[in-house]
């Protein structure tokens, strides 16, 4: 009998959005399709965030993943730029839940040790080895889709095993793990 399941990988973003799907058939992985938001037009951070939530659902409901792969925001020197790319993720998770996907969160360094073997890879390396492992023809101008992709392999190889990854399957879930987040 055969077991089939599609993984929705998100790089989320404020001015690119990056995305990949592959889908599992009997625990092999297939490409799908990879793609980017470009938010870089909109100057309404709020207008950004309401897109990526709108692209996120239509994402969904397009190719009705089983389960989410997000990248985490990673803690950088700037703090706007940290809270912007923190909206995005959050509005791309409450998508998730609003639709009862399972959704986990692995770190930048996660994603790169689980695709490359190198938590210190470049986005090039990281593109050139999705290419060749999903055996793809070409690559994209810009790469935060490979970097959705990205997610969603390292979400496959991480199947059964998750370390260091934070898993929501709901929002009862997200509140339970998060409750100094939750004002009362």
């Amino acid at each position: 009998m055969s077991t089939e399941k599609i993984i929705l990988g998100i790089d989320p973003g404020t001015t690119i959005m990056g995305f990949g799907l592959i889908k599992v058939v009997n625990k092999k992985m297939e490409f799908m399709v990879m793609n980017e938001l470009m938010l870089k037009k909109y100057d309404d951070h709020y207008v950004k965030l309401k897109l990526i939530f709108e692209r996120t659902i239509e994402l969904i409901d397009s190719y009705h993943p089983d389960e989410i792969a997000i990248e985490a925001p990673f803690f950088g020197k700037n703090v706007q730029s940290m809270l912007k790319l923190g909206r995005a993720q959050g509005v791309a998770i409450a998508a998730g839940l609003s639709r009862d996907i399972p959704i986990t969160e692995y770190a930048p360094k996660k994603i790169k040790m689980a695709i490359t073997g190198n938590g210190n890879a470049s986005k090039e390396q990281v593109a050139g080895m999705l290419k060749n492992t999903l055996k793809l023809k070409t690559l994209p101008k810009n790469l935060d889709a490979t970097d959705g992709l990205a997610a969603a392999v390292c979400h496959f190889y991480n199947a059964g095993k998750i370390t260091g990854g934070k898993s929501y399957t709901g929002w009862s879930a997200f509140v339970k793990q998060n409750e100094k987040r939750v004002i009362k």
